[in-house]
């Protein structure tokens, strides 16, 4: 058996570039503003129950 017939032919067009889509960068600016601004609430809290 040649050990090639277990290969897989893809087209160069199928292979996806690395890179960051618009879709990551919403994420990731929503995440941080969930955090930016529970921040300084958490602080608050943690500052009044010490």
């Amino acid at each position: 058996m040649n050990s090639n017939s277990r290969l897989i032919a893809v087209r160069p067009g199928l292979v996806v570039k690395p890179g960051f889509t618009t879709e990551d960068i919403l994420w990731a600016v929503g995440i941080w503003s969930v955090i930016l601004t529970l921040a300084p609430v958490i602080l608050f809290y943690l500052l009044m129950v010490a």
